[in-house]
């Protein structure tokens, strides 16, 4: 029997499938052709009309076309009042074709923090009530399935947070998934290999950061984390170890991580500004206490290099 996949797109700005198209070594066809998928449709690469589609979904509903993996791009809109007209397809509220596809598929992935969490659309006040798959931002409850919803290979959905996820993180998670490679997830079903690891790591301002020569202006050499608004202490992802095109990433072009990996992304708060309690931020790296990190940092500041406080890179 073929491995199939079918891509849809909800409540999304088509990043992720920008993204993915962009994939390297291997490059999205590669891959394909590699792990040996049939891509049943894409919205991006398919030929076949929305008439097509509609069949296509109809078949895979009534048993007779086979689905391995599902790939939902977006938020599932829910509104207005629970009905999911806002995002509709052939009459029929997309939330709820979502839905039906997610029981016949073998693996469902969510492509990007929009459908892993709710991301942009579902940030306050959220007036589509925009849900991930199986989350709703932070919380387990909310999102288009139950929270102990499972595949029919007896896996949760499996989200690939990102805005957009970065495509290696896509194309690793489907090879080792079809190869049967047992995929370990972190707490918020997420391939713990790519979500296990700070934006900070690899961060080519990290000395900067550990000396506290911090920035309050853009386009310089400086930490970003305390007044720039900068998350890369907060966010698991590979930004800084896995580079986007193999050469650069947000902080390496000379701009704060937003945190896009995470389940609150977007915060409720200006992305360039550190909000703080007095002279410390408010939300400190992970796993540092507040304490520490005072005594720390004071000290640390007096012992910064003179090469780093004149920003020589060399």
């Amino acid at each position: 029997m073929a491995t199939t996949l079918l891509w849809i797109q909800a409540g999304a700005c088509s990043g992720d499938t920008m993204a993915i198209l962009g994939a390297e070594s291997p490059n999205l066809l590669e891959a394909l052709e590699m792990l040996g998928i049939e891509l049943l449709w894409h919205p991006s690469l398919s030929l076949q009309s929305p008439d097509w589609l509609d069949g296509l979904i109809q078949r895979i509903e009534r048993d007779e076309q086979a689905l391995t993996v599902f790939c939902i791009e977006g938020a599932v809109l829910a509104g207005p009042n629970g009905t999911g007209m806002f995002d509709s397809f052939r009459g029929r509220p997309k939330m709820n074709v979502i839905g039906s596809l997610c029981e016949k598929a073998g693996v469902v992935v969510a492509v990007g923090s929009c459908s892993s969490f709710g991301g942009i659309p579902a940030a306050h006040p959220n007036p589509t009530d925009a849900v991930g798959l199986q989350f709703l931002r932070e919380e387990r409850e909310g999102g288009l399935l139950d929270p102990t919803w499972k595949s029919k290979l007896g896996l949760p959905v499996i989200n690939l947070s990102g805005c957009p996820v970065h495509p290696n993180t896509v194309i690793q998670t489907l090879t080792w998934v079809l190869s049967g490679v047992r995929l370990e997830l972190d707490h918020l079903n997420r391939p713990a290999e790519f979500y296990s690891s700070l934006v900070h790591q690899g961060c080519t301002r990290n000395e900067y950061h550990e000396y506290d020569v911090e920035e309050v202006n853009f386009g310089t050499a400086g930490c970003m984390f305390f007044n720039l608004g900068c998350q890369g202490p907060r966010t698991t992802a590979t930004c800084n170890t896995i580079l986007w095109n193999g050469e650069s990433s947000k902080t390496r072009a000379g701009v704060p991580c937003f945190g896009c990996t995470s389940p609150s992304f977007p915060r409720p708060e200006d992305l360039f500004k550190t909000e703080k309690l007095g002279q410390v931020p408010l939300r400190l790296p992970l796993g540092v206490d507040r304490a520490s990190y005072m005594s720390y940092k004071g000290l640390a500041k007096l012992a910064a290099p003179t090469r780093l406080i004149e920003r020589k890179t060399k």
